[in-house]
Formats: C-alpha cells, sequence, structure tokens
C-alpha cells in the first residue's frame, strides 16, 4: 500500500481508500449488510485504512457498518475515518442542506453510528447555495479547534467556492469525481488543489462499473439503480462506445503490464498529478480482490499517450458526472 500524510494535521491516509456509497444500496440497488460489513473487514486487512462514508448513504447504514467493522477490527487508531455533511432527505428526496443546525446534528449522529469521538476527515458533502460558505467554514473550523474532528474537507466544490471556503478555515482535502471516463476536473479543480496544497480524495474511480471489467451489453441493473436510466453513460449509444473504450484498455493492461483493467485504471489515477487518494467503490468482498495488484508498478508518457489515444477514438464525447448533482432546497 501506498500511504500519503495530510499537511498540518499528521493523518496518514491510504493512497487507495474504500468507498462506501454503494454499501448504503438506494441508487445502486439492494445492499446486503453482511457483505458489506466483510467487504470493509477486508479494506483494512488489505491496509486501505481510508474509509470514506457518509450519512446519506443509506441513510445511516453505510456508516453503522463501517463504524461497527473499525471498532471489531481493533484498528481505530490506524484508521481514517472520512464521513461527510450537508445533505437532507426531504419528500423522498436528497437535497442539499448546510445550515449550521442541521451540521450540527449530522456530526453528533455520525459519532454516535459510527462509533467515535472524532471524525478524522468532516467534509461538506455538496455545496448549498443557500447557506453562505463562509458560515459553514466558520463552523467546521470551530469543530477542528475543539477536537471534534482532525481535518476539513469539501466535495464537489469549484474552485471559486473552494477560495470562499479558504478565507475563513483550513481545507485540507477536496472530493469530486475523476477517473479515465470523466476527466472535466483537469481544467479547474485539480489545477487549484495542486496550486494551494489541497489533497485530493477521487471518487467514482471506476466510473460506476463501467472500469471493472465485469460490464457488457447483457448486464441488467435493478430499477432504482442509477444505472437503470439515470446515468447517461450506461443508455446507447454512448453505453456501446464506453464498453468498446473498456475493451480496448483491458487489452492494453493484459498485453503491456499483465494487469486487469481496474488496475489499469486506478494505477492511472495515481500517476497522475495532484491525485492523494483514489477511492475505491466496493460493497463485496472479492470486488477488492484486485487492490493487491496495483503495487510495484507505474504508467510512463507513453502508456499515458496510449490511453488517450484509446479514449479519444472509442468515445467521440466524453459525458461528465453532472447528473449527480442533488437538487437545491428551497430558501
Amino acid at each position: 500500500m501506498e500511504f500519503v500524510t495530510l499537511a498540518d494535521t499528521g493523518l496518514r491516509l491510504s493512497r487507495v481508500g474504500l468507498g462506501t456509497w454503494a454499501i448504503g444500496g438506494g441508487w445502486w440497488g439492494p445492499s446486503d449488510r453482511q457483505d458489506s460489513y466483510t467487504t470493509v473487514r477486508k479494506a483494512i486487512d488489505l491496509d486501505i485504512t481510508t474509509l470514506d462514508t457518509a450519512p446519506i448513504y443509506g441513510l445511516g447504514l453505510s456508516e453503522e457498518v463501517v463504524g461497527q467493522a473499525i471498532k471489531d477490527s481493533g484498528r481505530r487508531d490506524q484508521v481514517i475515518i472520512a464521513t461527510k455533511a450537508g445533505l437532507d432527505w426531504f419528500n423522498n428526496k436528497v437535497v442539499r442542506n448546510s445550515s449550521l443546525p442541521r451540521l450540527a446534528q449530522e456530526l453528533e449522529d455520525s459519532l454516535r453510528r459510527l462509533q467515535t469521538d472524532v471524525i478524522d476527515l468532516y467534509q461538506i458533502h455538496w455545496p448549498d447555495p443557500v447557506e453562505p460558505i463562509e458560515e459553514t467554514a466558520a463552523f467546521l473550523e470551530q469543530l477542528l479547534k475543539q477536537g471534534k474532528i482532525r481535518a476539513i474537507g469539501v466535495s464537489n466544490f469549484s474552485p471559486a467556492q473552494m477560495a470562499r471556503f479558504r478565507q475563513v478555515a483550513p481545507l485540507h482535502t477536496a472530493q469530486p469525481p475523476y477517473n479515465l471516463f470523466e476527466r472535466d476536473i483537469e481544467a479547474d479543480v485539480l489545477p487549484y488543489c495542486q496550486q494551494n496544497g489541497i489533497h485530493t480524495l477521487m471518487y467514482s474511480s471506476l466510473c460506476r462499473g463501467l472500469l471493472s471489467g465485469r460490464m457488457s451489453k447483457e448486464t441488467t441493473f435493478a430499477a432504482e439503480d442509477m444505472r437503470s436510466g439515470i446515468d447517461p453513460k450506461f443508455t446507447e449509444p454512448r453505453y456501446s462506445q464506453y464498453l468498446k473504450a473498456a475493451a480496448e484498455l483491458t487489452q492494453f493492461a493484459q498485453n503491456h503490464y499483465g494487469k486487469t483493467l481496474p488496475q489499469l485504471a486506478v494505477r492511472w489515477m495515481l500517476d497522475r498529478p495532484g491525485v492523494s487518494v483514489a477511492l475505491w467503490g466496493a460493497r463485496k468482498p472479492y470486488h477488492l480482490d484486485a487492490v493487491s495488484g496495483l503495487w510495484g508498478w507505474s504508467l510512463d508518457a507513453a502508456a499515458m499517450a496510449t490511453i488517450d489515444r484509446i479514449l479519444q477514438t472509442c468515445i467521440p464525447e466524453s459525458i461528465p458526472p453532472s447528473f449527480m448533482a442533488p437538487p437545491i432546497r428551497a430558501a
């Protein structure tokens, strides 16, 4: 495992982290709690000690599973708990809500579900235009000074929003979507983080399974799964384009490195300038089997160029992950 240390905090993060969005079910179809628990335990055993979760993942289910798994592992002092706040469930819809009472309640609920007295990395899940960013930042800085959290992060923030945040409080991390198929942040978010010493935790490393090597035209999804009509990448003709790119990348990975597609995809991320942590989403233990093949090799400039050519040839127009943005609640 490779590690990175967050400046000014001493927190040591594994460069591959466990993403637990799918553990909560919801947009990913049904989830089995025992499978989820076993997956988190396996991640910790593999030294994947950066565990990223959020209250909204299964309305607390993901945090509960993560908390129990950490407790049972006996390795709380080695694990980095990264959770989030700033989303709410209203009229059967997820909406943004970073009001201070909401944030205060979410913190206490997360501490209870995670069975801990401190959150290592506390992140605002999505920017909330209804609430002043400066007030949100000041609240998180207060939590930092009180010792309730050890580091501050944001997720899905633009450079302008991060700049406003940093006028009031330190910002240790940013968490945007990033993978071989979704690279919009290379134009703005990634350079901003590099220039300002902000570490990055990249989510959707395997692009919701498109880079898992397990998808085909015959793959089906549950009705509530976001890949069943919500994510435009999974509708034709785009789905076939992404599958073709995945097939060519699979061949390249096998021929040149003896590796699988997910290993190539995540190694590509870890070798990109400015990438601190790649979050590997999993909800069954076998989803983590490929992680051990990430170490001891890297991609050179020629390999990066070949990958770019494959993407440009197979995918005429890339589709951003903007469909994931939750709605803004009424002021």
